[in-house]
C-alpha cells in the first residue's frame, strides 16, 4: 500500500506564501512524477503543477511565476512554494503520484487526502 501524506497548508492573507510538502511511503519501485492539483467549493479539480522524476515541471497558467514546484527524488518528497497568493487560490490541494508499486506491475496513480490553504484578509 502506498500513501502519500499532504502537509503545509493553512490561513494566509492575499499576498502571502505557504509551502505544502507531500511525502509518497509504502512500497514503491519507481516513481515516474508527482504533482499537485486543487479542488475548490463548487468546481473541478484541476491540475496546479508536476514535475516528472527527471526533473521536468509543468504548471498552470494561473500559477506561472507564483508557484514553484520541486521534488526530492530519494525521499520520495514534492515541494509547492506558493507566493503572492491570492484569494482564487484558495481550495484543498491534492498531491498525486504517478508510480510503479513492484517491477512487473503497472503504473498507476495514487492521491493524498488533502490540505486546505485558505487565502483571506
Amino acid at each position: 500500500q502506498v500513501q502519500l501524506v499532504e502537509s503545509g497548508g493553512g490561513l494566509v492573507q492575499p499576498g502571502g506564501s505557504l509551502r505544502l510538502s507531500c511525502v509518497a511511503s509504502g512500497i514503491i519501485f519507481r516513481i515516474n512524477a508527482m504533482g499537485w492539483y486543487r479542488q475548490a467549493p463548487g468546481k473541478e479539480r484541476e491540475l496546479v503543477a508536476t514535475i516528472t522524476s527527471g526533473g521536468e515541471t509543468n504548471y498552470a497558467d494561473s500559477v506561472k511565476g507564483r508557484f514553484t514546484i520541486s521534488g526530492d527524488n530519494a525521499k520520495n518528497t514534492v515541494l509547492l512554494q506558493m507566493n503572492n497568493l491570492e484569494p482564487d487560490d484558495t481550495a484543498v490541494y491534492l498531491c498525486n503520484a504517478n508510480l510503479r508499486r513492484l517491477r512487473l506491475l503497472n503504473d498507476v496513480d495514487v492521491w493524498g487526502k488533502g490540505t486546505l490553504v485558505t487565502v483571506s484578509s
